[in-house]
């Protein structure tokens, strides 16, 4: 009797697959053409789940399935089994013959991809092979992963937030400038005298999230500039995309402007130091010790603003 009760708590892995199929595919019609399964069976497996663990998965809304709060409890760590799984394979078919390091970094998306790359770039160069494994999230949920211990690392444009109930320890990996830049021929039709430039003018700007965007605003107010705002974008690479096709003016950490104008064909308009991009490696240890963090550490601070620490 005892056997068959923990046989029954146990989860079935199959209907937790074909529940988190559906999850993705948003229906069941969808998923059981994925899955080469009738939608009937595909549908009595998921009820089958729910009976098992007591509480609805979706609710049908219209003609669309949504997750319950519940439901979306249950792919979160159906994501991450599954993940699990596929690394398993992956390491038992690989073999004990490469050992790996792990890094585990949570990117806030408010930092630039570009920045991001630079600073990881240096955990991949080590003697002893690295495993990176990348998580783009708004920071407040990076740093629940970080508590639980599901990431080593979280890239930020700021400190630890202060309201965050974490024992960890925000590194400064460095800051820089910002320039602003435009499509060459909306730059020519701009004044020249800068930073007259930006009053009136059509300009990009980060989303609220993003570290910078209340400094960048504060000093609009000092130089009594009131440029025209034409968007506002959480990814930086995607207001950089506009602003090549000459929506308006954009900004970037200068230590991106080479790349930027290379990258993108656009021209700087100017640039100022007033107001700073900031770059944090948050973790749970007070001394750097991961191999591959101290590499990022180092590297940040040697290179990709060596400007601010000198040998």
């Amino acid at each position: 009797m005892i056997a068959t009760g923990l046989l029954r708590s146990m989860l079935n892995y199959k209907q937790l697959h074909y529940f988190w199929a559906v999850a993705k595919a948003g229906s069941i019609v969808r998923a059981s053409e994925r899955l080469n399964l009738a939608p009937q069976t595909l549908s009595g497996q998921i009820a089958l789940l729910e009976e098992a663990l007591g509480t609805p998965l979706f609710l049908r809304v219209g003609r669309r399935l949504e997750l319950t709060e519940t439901g979306q409890l249950a792919l979160s760590y159906a994501d991450e089994i599954f993940q699990i799984g596929n690394e398993l394979v992956d390491a038992l078919r690989s073999g004990p013959a490469s050992p790996s390091i792990q890094l585990r970094v949570g990117v806030d998306d408010a930092v630039p991809k570009s920045i991001a790359y630079r600073l990881l770039s240096p955990a991949t160069t080590l003697a002893e092979p690295v495993r990176l494994v990348c998580r783009e999230d708004k920071l407040v949920r990076l740093m629940v992963e970080l508590a639980i211990q599901r990431l080593d690392l979280v890239l930020a444009d700021r400190p630890m937030p202060a309201e965050t109930n974490i024992k960890g320890y925000s590194h400064k990996l460095g800051d820089c400038g910002i320039t602003f830049f435009a499509e060459p021929r909306l730059a020519a039709r701009l004044p020249k005298t800068w930073p007259r430039v930006l009053d009136a003018a059509p300009l990009l700007i980060p989303g609220k999230e993003a570290a910078v965007r209340i400094p960048l605003m504060r000093w609009f107010d000092v130089h009594q500039l009131r440029p025209r705002i034409v968007g506002e974008f959480d990814d930086s690479a995607l207001m950089q995309a506009f602003g090549q096709a000459g929506i308006g003016i954009f900004i970037a950490p200068s230590v991106m402007a080479d790349e930027v104008q290379r990258e993108h064909g656009v021209a700087i308009v100017g640039q100022t130091d007033e107001v700073t991009e900031q770059f944090y490696a948050i973790s749970l240890e007070r001394r750097l010790t991961h191999p591959a963090v101290v590499a990022i550490n180092d590297t940040a601070h040697r290179e990709l603003f060596a400007n601010l620490y000198p040998r």
